[in-house]
């Protein structure tokens, strides 16, 4: 693979459980050295689209390719180059902690046993416990420390905060991540599936949304903060009319109005200043504002 090849390249995939698509046509395009994020709703086809890039599940039509090479007829090739952490994460029982990695480890040509011990001792994991002592939380917590270890060049995480406590998941995937990608930047690429989407702010440098297996948007996330702005107006008196058709949506709450707006930020703004407001404000939504705006774009345009 030179710096030019995807590492994750998808083209017009379909995968059908009887007459249900899971995924319907998806085009994914994963650039080296970034963190992508793969958002969608529960259902959306995400995990089915994940295990037709790991040969877990063979796609109905379409390519899947990974590194440039063919996930089914590459396989020991494309999964010796990657880590994969699924939503639901089991160990056997009677491992140790220790042992569990010790066994992960076996399996690899590279493990950094540095960045083990600093994860161990960072999560407070005790390596002589058993795996079937750990919580889901714990288990969770270990299953990614196994991941990064071997410092792959792909790491596919499938909602990777579950089972973690609200108050550490934000700092807990931000020390994965960075401990990751710390070393070889350029390298390291990272494909998170999620739909708690606010964890990951500041994170993600691309993003797919897919919604019903298709793809509903997909562009930086710079890109996307500097299209999708949220607009607010207060006015000496409750506005008797507001018209702003061409806003993404339109709240209005007694002298407050709130608009989002795709792309035509300025214009909106333009004709709420017109209107003689006593405040005018507008910011950048966060990727899961936006997340929810490409929802309500998809229904005006189904």
């Amino acid at each position: 693979m030179n710096d030019l090849t995807p590492v994750i390249e998808i083209k017009n995939l379909v995968r059908r459980y009887g007459q249900r698509d899971a995924v319907n046509g998806l085009n994914l395009t994963v650039r080296p050295g970034c963190c992508h994020g793969f958002f969608g709703r529960n259902g959306a086809g995400k995990t089915t689209t994940i295990k037709c890039l790991l040969n877990l599940l063979r796609p109905t039509s379409g390519t899947v390719r990974v590194f440039g090479l063919d996930p089914q007829a590459d396989e020991v090739e494309v999964k010796s180059r990657l880590a994969y952490v699924p939503d639901a994460v089991a160990f056997y029982p009677w491992m140790t902690v220790s042992q569990a990695l010790a066994y992960q480890a076996s399996f690899r040509a590279h493990w950094n046993d540095d960045l083990e011990a600093d994860l161990i001792n960072r999560f407070q994991l005790d390596p002589t416990r058993r795996t079937s002592e750990l919580s889901k939380g714990q288990r969770t917590q270990l299953a990614l420390v196994g991941a990064i270890c071997p410092e792959p060049e792909l790491l596919v995480l499938d909602e990777p905060t579950s089972g973690l406590d609200p108050i550490v998941r934000r700092e807990f995937i931000e020390t994965i991540i960075g401990a990751y990608q710390s070393t070889d930047a350029t390298r390291r690429t990272v494909l998170v599936s999620t739909h708690l989407i606010s964890e990951f702010e500041g994170l993600i440098d691309e993003f797919v949304i897919i919604e019903h297996g298709r793809e509903l948007l997909s562009m930086s996330a710079d890109e996307a903060r500097g299209r999708f702005k949220k607009i607010r107006a207060r006015f000496s008196e409750p506005p008797s009319k507001l018209d702003l058709p061409f806003a993404l949506d339109v709240r209005h709450n007694g002298r407050e109005v709130e608009v989002l707006a795709n792309g035509n930020s300025d214009v909106l703004r333009g004709a709420l200043a017109a209107m003689g407001p006593e405040e005018l404000v507008s910011e950048s939504l966060t990727l899961e504002e936006i997340f929810v705006a490409s929802n309500k774009l998809s229904q005006r345009n189904p």
